[in-house]
């Protein structure tokens, strides 16, 4: 990550570096960098910033095995406060929050990216008596034919069902659905991926 031109001098040698999660978006806590705590940062891949109180640099995680691990940083159009994008390794703040704000650090739709890096480690690993690892051994017809089944049982509660039921058919469908797009190489990022072109202005249907 190369170095960035940032003005230290506006705040006495000091920035503000917001600290953001890199997958959720979620902010996570606020602290100070000094130009030594940015290029500590940029050499470790490890957060860094500058200690006011005890006025020395300190390493996020250096006491608590909790670090931050760069992903990308970015000054903004003053070039006075840094955004800090990481993966946290553990909770954030010192009272064992996620967040210095007591709030919790998730979105629910990213339970899908979990789901297909389980899916990936079953087919992988073929644990026996996994019901996803049978999946895998019955062969891609067969579940070409579970998500078949899955999408009708879908629709029918859609049409004729309950609320709760279509949600719980929904969850089955999609995850027969990782099932199969993983035997054949892919994932829920590539329909991601797809969705997200398909978004754009310049798309066209094939």
């Amino acid at each position: 990550m190369e170095n960035m031109e940032i003005d230290f001098e506006k705040m006495n040698g000091l920035v503000p570096a917001i600290i953001q999660d890199a997958d959720t978006a979620k902010v996570l806590m606020l602290g100070f960098m000094n130009r030594e705590a940015y290029e500590k940062t940029v050499q470790t891949g490890k957060v860094t910033f500058y200690s006011r109180t005890r006025q020395r640099l300190w390493t996020k995680g250096e006491e608590s095995g909790n670090f931050l691990q760069l992903v990308s940083m970015k000054a903004d159009c003053d070039r006075d406060t840094l955004l800090v994008q990481v993966h946290p390794q553990g909770p954030v703040c010192h009272t064992g929050a996620d967040t210095c704000w007591d709030e919790k650090n998730e979105q629910p739709v990213m339970f899908l990216k979990e789901l297909q890096d389980f899916i990936d480690r079953r087919y992988s690993e073929m644990p026996e008596n996994s019901y996803t690892t049978s999946l895998f051994r019955s062969g891609v017809n067969k579940m070409a034919q579970k998500v078949g089944e899955e999408a009708v049982e879908t629709v029918i509660e859609a049409c004729n069902g309950t609320d709760d039921r279509l949600i719980y058919e929904s969850a089955d469908l999609i995850y027969h659905l990782i099932v199969l797009l993983t035997s054949k190489g892919y994932g829920i990022e590539d329909i991601a991926r797809e969705l997200k072109e398909r978004h754009g202005a310049g798309w066209k249907k094939h």
